[in-house]
């Protein structure tokens, strides 16, 4: 489906298998309980978009807009969020396995206490994000923005972090992997040795 208006759409508890859907508005759409397996959703607008409780099994949400969605209690297994933005979108608690992040913006999302470990966030935008406590080891952060991110008590340890500006995160009370810790001490001018 291409350039469809699904606004106000009532899908509660519906199943889809497989259906791809390009360029679709889905503005405050009740999707509660909704169960995707292998959709794609790319370029789709879903905007205030009610999700709680639903669960996506290998399905792609390529760059894809999440103005004030409602996305508490979601299960995301396998699932490519790429390039995807969460602006004023309700994200935790949720539950996310082995999904691909990369390029999306979650600026000032919150996103504490989450299990993120493994997850890739590849040159996501994390900026002004709430990490308190979450799990990120694992994950790939490489080029992921952190500026102004709260990060007490988050575990990165064995995070891939390539190309992280260590400059602009404060890491008070974070978890750090002895490789992490190097490029961060590196970062603020010591000399490291033997």
């Amino acid at each position: 489906m291409e350039g469809e208006d699904f606004a106000r759409v009532d899908w509660w508890g519906a199943e889809l298998d497989g259906v791809t859907f390009v360029r679709c508005r889905f503005d405050d759409a009740s999707l509660e309980e909704l169960v995707t397996r292998r959709c794609v959703f790319e370029q789709c607008v879903l905007t205030g978009v009610r999700l709680s409780g639903s669960r996506h099994h290998g399905s792609a949400f390529l760059s894809c807009r999440f103005d004030r969605a409602k996305l508490v209690d979601v299960t995301w297994d396998g699932c490519k969020l790429t390039g995807s933005q969460f602006p004023g979108a309700q994200l935790r608690p949720m539950t996310a396995t082995e999904c691909d992040w990369s390029y999306a913006n979650l600026r000032g999302a919150d996103l504490a206490e989450l299990d993120l470990s493994r997850q890739r966030l590849r040159e996501a935008d994390l900026s002004d994000a709430d990490l308190r406590g979450s799990d990120l080891t694992g994950a790939d952060l490489d080029h992921a923005r952190l500026q102004s991110a709260k990060l007490r008590g988050a575990d990165l340890r064995g995070a891939s972090t390539e190309g992280v500006n260590w400059r602009s995160v404060e890491l008070t009370g974070v978890r750090l992997d002895v490789v992490q810790a190097v490029a961060f001490a590196s970062a603020h001018g010591a000399v490291v040795g033997d």
